[in-house]
């Protein structure tokens, strides 16, 4: 999975849980909770969205890593054993 490919399902991911947001006008360093608004179930819905779709086991404790989409693509990245794909 790409780092394009990983942004693209965050980004889907978000839109299906904060379906008003605009997730194409947020920075990658950016905080996604303030963003789009998400409250802490969200974000545990969007971690467990996450881990559904990829496979990656995202523990409790590195859930400050995935604040931005930035983060969020980089974990994954290294998660599924990309680290930097250049996207």
């Amino acid at each position: 999975m790409t780092s394009d490919e990983i942004r693209s399902l965050l980004l889907q991911l978000i839109s299906d849980i904060a379906p008003e947001a605009d997730p194409s006008s947020v920075a990658d360093d950016a905080d996604i909770r303030e963003a789009f608004d998400l409250d802490s179930m969200d974000f545990a819905n969007l971690v467990v969205a996450i881990h559904k779709r990829t496979g990656v086991n995202i523990p409790e404790v590195d859930y400050r890593k995935l604040f931005t989409i930035g983060g969020a693509i980089a974990y994954v990245e290294k998660a599924l054993g990309q680290p930097d794909s250049g996207g």
